[in-house]
């Protein structure tokens, strides 16, 4: 029987000092600082999945009428939790290739005085949509309604100004633009929204979703005793994440992603065939660059086709009903590379190339380069 030795050249991940207290709130005040808040945060152990269902069950109960806003799968999800919360649902949807007017928001929000409660994701990295939080933030702060945002695939990528926008349940995970760890999640919590959860006879307590659990053990207790064992390993990873964002400057991160997604745009624009998914410049999410594939062909196939010719390149066909038509190119943390772009969008020519497309790779390559300058240099 052959011995199993471990990878002396792997990183040490095992029997590592336990976490403390103090060291998880720390983590907690550099993840808040990226967030741009000063209200109170509770860092989930789970993907942010968990915290989203959390906001919803806790801060709605039977009676309540919620805004949902759809401009992707995430938003059609809220729409069933809030549904089984008991709350009345309006509902405004955008086109995926799009963001939502602020319009719309302000029309339901005025046919529907009673609207307690808004749900709308920041960022779609399914559909590659932004939508424009600050004048939506706006118009629900005057309403007096609670809003939540779903930030994860914005953080890290674009700016998120979450006291600033009147955000009062904020949720990010670290696994996108952040370039962290899936298994742990943060969320804001406004004093408002406190308020409204703690009158909420239906928050869930004793629970895994339960953010009053978290506020009475942890955060009204100084921070000073863990309620459970934490994920120490995702904890980590999410502070080194955090870290790393922090010494190359979050506007630096920033711009990369920016750059990124205009590269794409610019490079597909010119290559033939693929065209971007979402029309308009100033709706595309930079963390990730849809493309609405050929007529002719399948999105599935080209990826693979792409995935062929180099399969290092971050290129996927989209999930569900989309995964016919929708290429995604992901810029996720490390990715929003020049190289990388470059990279991906000669796997594209090259996929489409060997299922019969006519594309220009060298003029997609320069379009793509001289866009991806021309943010930089804007900075």
């Amino acid at each position: 029987m052959t011995a199993v030795t471990a990878n002396p050249d792997a990183p040490v991940l095992l029997d590592l000092p336990p976490l403390d207290a103090a060291h998880f709130a720390r983590i907690e005040d550099k993840v808040a600082a990226l967030m741009r808040t000063r209200c109170d945060v509770v860092t989930m152990q789970g993907e942010a999945l968990l915290p989203l269902e959390a906001c919803i069950r806790s801060a709605v109960r039977p009676g309540s009428t919620a805004l949902n806003i759809i401009t992707g799968p995430y938003g059609e999800t809220f729409g069933g939790w809030l549904r089984s919360c008991g709350a009345q649902v309006v509902t405004v949807s955008a086109p995926f290739t799009g963001a939502v007017d602020a319009q719309q928001v302000a029309d339901a929000l005025r046919e529907h005085p009673e609207i307690d409660f808004v749900s709308l994701v920041h960022a779609e990295a399914a559909t590659g949509n932004t939508n424009h939080v600050a004048e939506i933030g706006a118009l629900v702060r005057e309403h007096g309604a609670l809003l939540m945002l779903d930030a994860v695939a914005s953080v890290g990528a674009e700016p998120l100004l979450t006291d600033e926008w009147g955000v009062d349940l904020c949720v990010i995970g670290g696994q996108k633009a952040v370039a962290g760890p899936a298994g742990v999640s943060t969320v804001s919590v406004s004093a408002r929204a406190w308020e409204r959860i703690a009158a909420n006879e239906q928050a869930p307590r004793r629970s895994y979703l339960s953010l009053l659990d978290w506020k009475e053990r942890w955060i009204d207790g100084g921070r000073t005793a863990l309620p459970h064992a934490p994920a120490q390993l995702e904890m980590l990873a999410l502070e080194q994440a955090v870290d790393r964002i922090e010494q190359e400057g979050l506007d630096a991160a920033m711009t990369r992603h920016r750059a990124a997604a205009a590269a794409v745009r610019a490079g597909v624009r010119v290559l033939g065939g693929p065209v971007p998914y979402v029309i308009r410049d100033e709706d595309a999410a930079p963390a990730a660059t849809t493309l609405r594939a050929p007529a002719s062909l399948d999105a599935r196939e080209v990826v693979s086709a792409a995935l062929a010719a180099n399969s290092s390149v971050p290129l996927q066909a989209a999930a569900g009903a989309l995964a016919k038509e929708m290429i995604r190119v992901n810029h996720y943390g490390r990715a929003a590379d020049r190289d990388v772009v470059l990279a991906s969008l000669a796997a594209l020519a090259a996929g489409l190339r060997a299922l019969g497309a006519t594309i220009d790779e060298d003029a997609a390559a320069g379009a793509a380069g001289a866009a991806w300058d021309e943010v930089v240099a804007a900075g």
